[in-house]
């Protein structure tokens, strides 16, 4: 039968598991929550902007209902069918939290596919008598793929990763992409071969789950502008209908996304936002969890349930302990990587996930310990963001055993110390040694940390070596929304200069800030764009800008081509090196195969570094290579305004070759292992603001 002109369809009492629509030979069987309702109905669309339903089926309370679920099946209904619910209960009163309305239809929130073709946030939230637009769902067929995985193997699933965070719609939507379909999981694909040769190991996908594009303040949508970043999930089992060719194949073409990554090399995380989601405050709109059982999906405020509690900043807070939405969140997350192909899961402002009523932290909360459990997702990557927006800071004291950790003490203390701060030396080494004083204690390792000095959430790297402050402006807020502590400089001139010596300080800035993030142990996390100084012009809080000020130019392949070839040789030589991605904390003892120790720390004659001297902005250290057949490693940091004479140390039949220098100019900046060539001198000039490394063969 065909979807754009459907008939009637007959009806059997269906079951109540799986939830959502499940497609089967015979029909389609659709199954909701409903804790609170006295009456469900289920509208059938032909398309997304249909009118009005081509069917309305009324759920019977005797035949349709098991406990707190209601289900239908529907013989002979085909993929490609849109469909929403409608409800009806008790009255809502003050002291319930409920928010049954009649009136509004709902979208499934277990949906593998959705519609917001004909949605509108500002009449969603309207206080009229509606009629109110809704999200649709969309009945779809993923097939029989399951991903079959390997029992984990310890609890470094990332160790020797280089991450790629990544904006599916920003990084092929300028016209320079010239790719068949712009800003698409499609357009991704076509983008493979750069992915590859780049070197990295794995994308971080900013949020692919179907998020509210019109969630923005009033004052960015009068400017035009809408929510880019997608930190407005409603739909969590859907991917976002705008990156797709077609809505209806929506799971199809995300997972042939995934699965040409993976024919690549390259494993793909996913950004996910369980925190909040896009219903907001009392006043945002009603998409779906609202209107199913807003008191068990919320926190609300126990003085007036009418009010949200909100740690995150946008409106509500996800009440994650509660078993309802612990189970929900743990189903959605094993869906993307059983049916869906995931490798892992970046969580927004995890520390929500420690909170439980009215917000107090747990000891030990319900929903970490079971994504830690879980059988599908125990050998996975489960980065926390460890902070929430109410204060609640975690970093180095996420609960569980295996979680890791986006590492903002790391961000903070590499850019000051590349800044010129001084009293930075010790804290630096401790952070390009894995940072042992934040997961050591509990037995974790260096893998547990995300190192990064820039991510979607801030300035850009070439807007960090430009910038002493924010420009937010065009958001439209008058540039108070965005970080106001940034730590950058912008090496002598705000924004655009013709200066020779500015710019020549900002490429070395930028380039000794990816060398410090590339030499350190841990898991090194880069910004797309940053490898070719992509640039927002001073705006750090781009999350409205769906435009060329936030999407990935590719004509700067071209003119950064000299930034691109040095990231590349970066992370070609972080990856062949072993002891720059060893899963364990530095100790200075010496190893047994090579009799020299792992680690040593110098000052600029040999001498040990003056840790405790504020002034000091020199640090050198050796690292040994694992085995006598990889080099040994000097690093040189000087983030002084003076050159320094820096002596090196000698290792027995061994001489060493310069690697890298970013005082030189491109491309003497950085040499592959071929073309390096010995230095024999006792010790090394090193330029004021550069990282030197040389290695021994």
């Amino acid at each position: 039968m065909s979807v754009s002109s459907p008939g009637r369809y007959t009806t059997r009492p269906g079951t109540r598991y799986p939830v959502g629509a499940t497609l089967a030979p015979e029909g389609v069987n659709f199954s909701v929550l409903g804790s609170h309702a006295t009456r469900v109905e289920l509208l059938l669309y032909a398309q997304g902007d249909s009118p009005e339903p081509f069917q309305v089926i009324a759920l019977d309370p005797e035949e349709n209902r098991t406990f707190l679920v209601w289900h239908v099946f529907v013989v002979g209904l085909p993929a490609g069918i849109h469909y929403t619910w409608r409800i009806d209960g008790h009255a809502n009163t003050a002291a319930d939290g409920r928010r049954i309305d009649a009136r509004r239809e709902l979208c499934d929130p277990w949906a593998h596919a959705v519609s917001d073709i004909g949605w509108n946030r500002g009449r969603a939230c309207a206080k009229d008598s509606g009629p109110w637009p809704a999200m649709r769902a969309i009945v779809t067929n993923l097939g029989s793929h399951v991903v079959l995985r390997p029992a984990a193997q310890g609890p470094a699933p990332l160790e020797g990763a280089v991450i790629y965070e990544l904006h599916v719609g920003g990084f092929t939507r300028h016209p320079s992409a010239r790719v068949e379909h712009p800003g698409t999981f499609a357009g991704v694909i076509q983008k493979i071969p750069y992915l590859k040769e780049l070197g990295i190991t794995h994308v971080e996908l900013l949020p692919v789950m179907a998020f509210d594009e019109q969630d923005v303040p009033a004052s960015a949508a009068a400017r035009g502008l809408k929510n880019y970043w997608g930190y407005s999930t409603h739909s969590f089992y859907s991917p976002h209908p705008r990156y797709c060719r077609n809505p209806r194949n929506a799971g199809r073409e995300f997972r042939d996304m995934v699965d040409a990554l993976h024919a690549a090399g390259i494993g793909v995380l996913l950004d996910v936002v369980f925190n909040h989601t896009a219903e907001g405050g009392a006043d945002g709109p009603v998409i779906n969890f609202k209107g199913l059982a807003n008191e068990v999906f919320y926190h609300l405020d126990p003085s007036d349930r009418r009010r949200y509690l909100d740690f995150t900043g946008c409106g509500n807070t996800v009440q994650c302990n509660h078993p309802q939405v612990t189970a929900y969140i743990v189903h959605c997350l094993e869906h993307w990587v059983e049916r869906l192909g995931v490798d892992g899961f970046r969580f927004d402002l995890a520390s929500v996930f420690v909170r439980g009523e009215r917000g107090v932290p747990l000891a030990d909360p319900p929903l970490p310990w079971n994504l830690e459990l879980s059988h599908t997702l125990a050998g996975l990557p489960r980065i926390a963001e460890a902070w929430d927006a109410a204060g609640l800071y975690q970093v180095g004291a996420f609960p569980g055993l295996s979680w890791i950790e986006w590492n903002g003490r790391y961000r903070d203390s590499i850019r000051r110390f590349v800044r010129g701060d001084g009293g930075m030396i010790g804290e630096v080494a401790t952070r390009l040694g894995g940072s042992s004083d934040l997961y050591a204690a509990d037995g974790r390792r260096p893998a547990n940390s995300i190192n990064f000095v820039t991510c979607h959430d801030g300035f850009t790297l070439h807007d960090l070596v430009s910038y002493d402050v924010k420009h937010n402006e065009g958001n439209g807020e008058e540039n108070r929304d965005g970080s106001n502590d940034n730590v950058s400089w912008n090496c002598g001139a705000e924004g655009d200069t013709t200066d020779p010596i500015v710019l020549g300080t900002r490429s070395r800035q930028a380039r000794n800030l990816l060398a410090l993030l590339m030499l350190s142990r841990g898991v090194p996390m880069l910004l797309a764009g940053d490898e070719v100084l992509r640039s927002q012009r001073g705006n750090n809080n781009a999350y409205c800008q769906d435009n060329a000020l936030s999407w990935f130019d590719w004509r700067l392949v071209e003119s950064n081509r000299e930034m691109l070839r040095f990231t590349r040789e970066l992370i070609a030589l972080r990856r062949r090196h072993p002891s720059l991605v060893r899963n364990r904390f530095f100790t200075g003892e010496r190893l047994p195969d090579r009799g020299i120790p792992d680690i040593a720390w110098y000052g600029p004659g040999l001498e040990a570094p003056a840790w405790q001297q504020g002034y000091v902005r020199f640090l050198a250290c050796t690292i040994a290579g694992l085995t006598s057949d990889e080099e040994d490693l000097h690093l040189l940091f000087n983030m002084s305004e003076s050159k320094i004479q820096a002596a090196l140390p000698s290792i027995a039949n061994r001489r060493w070759h310069l690697a890298m220098d970013t005082t030189a100019t491109p491309p003497g900046d950085i040499a592959a292992r071929s073309d390096q060539r010995p230095f024999t001198a006792a010790s090394y000039p090193v330029g004021p603001r550069s990282v030197v490394l040389l290695e021994t063969r």
